[in-house]
């Protein structure tokens, strides 16, 4: 399979991109595997024809914002994103109104009709930057910042960074639901000498917890550089499988096997070839709307993550 998926690559001038959550035979095949940030930047940098993005929808119609002359393939249309699904481009606009002077920060995890009403996205690894690049030498008391949809990034970077934002009451439901403060102390009690990560999706109580707070692209370059050789990993557990082949020397522990996100591992190498074979699902988003979109998605990606 591995073989006939390489020879269509060619034949498409095709690039695959997955999703650090995919599951290990889509890194294994997979030219880039990556963060949100990073997979931005892939697909507004690459020369292929065709990208096969290998994630969740949200993620296919950033790439085809970003690279509107190319064919995106998402392998299985059903690959969506609850958090994502709970604000709408409708709701927002309402939100909007109540405020005198509102400016949007919209989390990546959203919909393409919400980043057309938004002023600015980030993702997990550069959100704070993002923030504190727009209070940068203005007067804060001047402006609304509204946060969507997630509650838990957005009281992170609202508790980091000392600046006030109005926050939606989203969440994501792997990071939200499973990711327990019992099970961080439970994996502590197994593993005492282990550095705690946790993504900033996860509830306030788990951040508390944790030794250190990042988004998992930059988790990853952390513990390759880290003297430290055991580590307990609070996100979704696709993450393990990177973590463990590019560290062979150290130790990764989930905080729970549960926090699988089911719509990322609706891809499979089935699917991914069946679409590159087909050419079929391919994700386009109308022209007027890409427009408006586009400018959040650009300045988010003129933003550095966090180091």
């Amino acid at each position: 399979m591995n073989e006939k998926l390489n020879k269509l690559k060619k034949e498409r001038n095709a690039i695959i991109l997955a999703h650090i959550y995919q599951s290990p035979e889509i890194h294994d095949i997979a030219d880039f595997v990556g963060d949100s940030l990073e997979l931005s930047r892939k697909a507004a940098q690459t020369d292929a024809d065709v990208i096969v993005f290998c994630g969740v929808h949200f993620m296919a119609e950033t790439a085809s914002i970003l690279s509107p002359d190319k064919k995106v393939l998402l392998p299985d249309l059903n690959a969506g994103c609850p958090m994502a699904d709970m604000i709408t481009s409708k709701q927002l606009k309402e939100w909007k109104s109540q405020y005198k002077n509102p400016v949007v920060v919209t989390y990546v995890n959203t919909s393409v009709a919400v980043k057309a009403e938004s002023d600015i996205c980030c993702t997990s690894s550069n959100a704070i930057n993002v923030v504190k690049n727009i209070v940068a030498g203005k007067n804060a008391k001047d402006m609304d910042i509204l946060f969507v949809p997630d509650r838990n990034l957005g009281n992170y970077i609202q508790t980091t960074s000392g600046i006030k934002m109005n926050i939606w009451t989203g969440f994501c439901p792997t990071h939200h639901n499973f990711i327990l403060p019992e099970y961080v102390l439970e994996a502590k009690e197994y593993h005492p000498n282990a550095e705690i990560l946790v993504h900033p999706e996860c509830r306030p109580e788990v951040v508390s917890l944790a030794d250190r707070v990042m988004s998992t692209g930059i988790m990853c370059r952390y513990v390759a550089k880290s003297s430290e050789k055991d580590f307990i990993i609070g996100t979704e557990t696709g993450i393990l499988y990177k973590l463990r082949k590019d560290n062979p020397g150290k130790n990764f522990y989930p905080v729970t096997t549960l926090a699988e996100c089911p719509n990322m591992k609706k891809i499979t190498l089935a699917k991914v070839l069946d679409a590159l074979t087909s050419m079929k699902n391919t994700i386009s988003v109308l022209d007027d709307v890409r427009q408006k979109a586009y400018l959040p998605i650009h300045k988010m990606l003129q933003i550095a993550a966090q180091s």
